[in-house]
């Protein structure tokens, strides 16, 4: 208090352990297996197990991941064999959190070291991770990588990587796209999605996306990616209220969202709106949620549930039935919640998953949360959460555990259109 200048009425006395984050030593330092959850080796796609050839798989077709079911191992890989092939051009990346020891990062000194073009994205204002970022973009900076940290007032928060590669004399694009962040050990612990893909539409908005961050460009335009804080919110906002559209219109209409927030009063508003036109509304917010289920007239449609399981439920997934349209569903990833912060605030990428498989694989994914039966808590009207009532007769289904336990959740590989 001296040292700090405080005084006696700062200082608080609590029952219970003072920093909980230090507890969590504990469980790696203690062997006592029969008080852990089983050990679980993620899965590599047996095309993923060369990583020499990861950038002929993706030009072969998009690859889609769903950790930590699926190992964040090609994640790496596609950093580090940029670093190492004498054909790459250049690397840029964001790093919002990543661990003490991130390969990511070393892969980024080898490749500038290596003579490659290097640009970093580097958010300092990372909450709890403000040290390590600063310590990384060091580092970075000490071995030539260019480093950006974005733009004034906005945290860098998308979860994008982009190789440039030189092939038969011309610059082909390949790109990362995810819901978690650059991180192998929170990987291992968290629930996220990765896409990879060589698609020009979608890489080029990518690389246009870097271009504004860096500077290189300042309106862009995006019509494949949804991003933040340039149309990511009225995009939204027109997807939601086309489903209340297509249910007037007698057409099939239904909206999924899985994120960790939501809170956003105009979001909200609209899905109120969409059920009351009769779309039927299945919402997973894993933690605060400002939007009420249930009520008369107004959110009878919209049910919402929270899973809490082994795994921390990370991954943003955006479901639209699109009515009769020939495309389908539309179907989205990305690194955004439905807060304001993520609309206006934050540098965001959520981008469509648009081939037939690959949509058909999330909407596995989606169809297995919403049957959860374990984890999963419905929120009621009066703000209160209850457990599922399971019939003595019933089936348990725990979702996390089903991903654990299937030899492979979804085709990794997907032609591309």
């Amino acid at each position: 208090l001296k040292l700090m200048k405080l005084g006696s009425e700062h200082v608080y006395h609590i029952a219970g352990n003072l920093n909980l984050t230090r507890l969590m030593a504990v469980y790696d330092e203690i062997d006592r297996p029969d008080l852990k959850f089983p050990t679980f080796q993620p899965r590599i796609p047996k095309k993923l197990n060369s990583p020499q050839q990861i950038f002929k798989n993706i030009r072969e077709g998009d690859i889609f991941l769903h950790h930590p079911f699926d190992s964040f191992s090609p994640v790496v890989d596609f950093v580090e064999q940029a670093a190492k092939d004498p054909n790459v051009f250049a690397i840029k990346q964001t790093l919002y959190r990543t661990s003490g020891d991130s390969p990511i990062v070393n892969a980024l000194k080898l490749a500038s070291h290596n003579g490659k073009q290097v640009t970093a994205l580097v958010e300092l204002k990372a909450r709890f991770d403000e040290a390590n970022n600063i310590e990384w973009a060091r580092q970075l900076e000490e071995v030539g990588v260019h480093v950006v940290y974005g733009l004034a007032g906005l945290k860098t928060h998308c979860k994008t990587s982009l190789v440039v590669r030189q092939e038969n004399g011309q610059m082909v694009r390949y790109s990362h796209l995810g819901t978690g962040n650059y991180n192998p050990k929170t990987a291992r612990l968290y629930t996220d999605c990765s896409f990879f893909t060589a698609r020009e539409d979608i890489t080029k908005e990518v690389a246009d996306l870097f271009n504004t961050l860096t500077g290189f460009a300042k309106k862009p335009e995006f019509k494949k990616l949804l991003c933040a804080p340039f149309n990511l919110h009225n995009q939204t906002q027109e997807l939601i209220l086309q489903e209340a559209e297509n249910a007037r219109n007698g057409k099939p209409a239904r909206i999924f969202a899985k994120c960790n927030s939501l809170v956003d009063s105009k979001t909200i508003e609209n899905l109120y709106t969409a059920s009351q036109a009769g779309v039927q509304v299945d919402l997973i917010i894993r933690g605060i949620c400002g939007l009420v289920p249930g009520l008369p007239g107004i959110s009878d449609n919209i049910r919402v549930h929270s899973i809490l399981g082994r795994y921390l439920e990370h991954s943003r997934i955006f479901y639209f039935e699109n009515g009769a349209s020939s495309d389908g569903p539309l179907i989205y990833m990305g690194s955004a919640d439905w807060m304001p912060r993520n609309f206006f605030r934050r540098i965001e990428a959520v981008f469509p998953i648009e081939d037939t498989r690959a949509r058909e694989s999330v909407m596995e994914i989606i169809d297995l949360y919403l049957k959860d039966n374990v984890h999963a808590k419905f929120l009621k009207s009066n703000g209160s959460y209850t457990n599922i009532r399971r019939p003595g007769n019933s089936t348990r289904i725990c979702a996390q555990e089903v991903f654990s336990n299937q030899e492979q959740t979804h085709p990794p590989f997907v032609t591309a259109s």
